[in-house]
């Protein structure tokens, strides 16, 4: 069993930064994750992925913007969010799937977490 739990969400002015925090507990075993966002009235994206390897791949919309990166001795998984735009307003999500590489696609929502709440205003 995997538990996440994301931190980090808030409220920030447009052209602002933020940085999300996935804490993991269990054994991922070096498996992919991944940041998904979902606001309400729109289908839920998957903003971006990591493999093991740090193999990563972005969503169109948030490329050049966005950083994720992991710290596997901590089991932490993190979104840095810079230049945000009202549009990046949406609850953010950790997803893991313990054992699947990726490779830059799509990485299962094997176990996801409860989501922190980003809300960027013009």
């Amino acid at each position: 069993q995997v538990r996440l739990v994301e931190s980090g969400g808030g409220s920030v002015q447009s052209g602002g930064s933020l940085r999300l925090s996935c804490a993991a507990s269990g054994d991922l075993d070096n498996g992919c994750m991944a940041w998904i966002r979902q606001a309400p009235g729109k289908e839920r994206e998957k903003v971006a992925t990591i493999d093991y390897d740090g193999t990563i791949s972005y969503a169109d919309s948030v490329k050049g913007r966005f950083t994720i990166s992991q710290d596997i001795p901590k089991n932490t998984l993190y979104l840095e969010m810079n230049s945000l735009k009202p549009e990046d307003t949406a609850i953010y999500y950790c997803a893991a799937a313990p054992g699947y590489y990726s490779g830059g696609h799509s990485c299962p929502e094997l176990f996801r977490g409860q989501g922190t709440q980003v809300t960027v205003s013009s």
